[in-house]
């Protein structure tokens, strides 16, 4: 629902994990956010959302009074579970109202 999101507590960094049923192949993430000034995304092939591996972290732009749109593409990436780190902001807090991951 574009009427939800998950908001920081103000403190960096922050993180939240997203898990599949089973290991899929991920051809795209994609976020929407507001605020956010540093993203890493790191990725888990085990059944237990441990020893994550960074797949990418990016500065995103600061667009004031509206949603940061931003893509990944991370081809043939397979994972488990995925953990998004913010690792700074633009503001004491931020939030998040969309996570698509693309992918088979």
């Amino acid at each position: 629902s574009s009427e939800t999101f998950w908001t920081t507590t103000g403190m960096f960094p922050q993180e939240f994990i997203i898990g599949f049923p089973k290991c899929i192949k991920i051809s795209k993430v994609a976020i929407q956010c507001y605020l956010v000034r540093t993203l890493r995304i790191e990725r888990s092939v085990y059944e237990d959302p441990v020893d994550f591996e960074e797949c990418v972290e990016k500065d995103l732009q600061h667009t004031e009074g509206q949603l940061q749109m931003e893509e990944f593409p991370l081809p043939d990436l397979q994972a488990t579970y995925l953990r998004f780190i913010i690792k700074s902001a633009f503001d004491h807090f931020v939030s998040v109202h969309r996570v698509m991951a693309e992918g088979t």
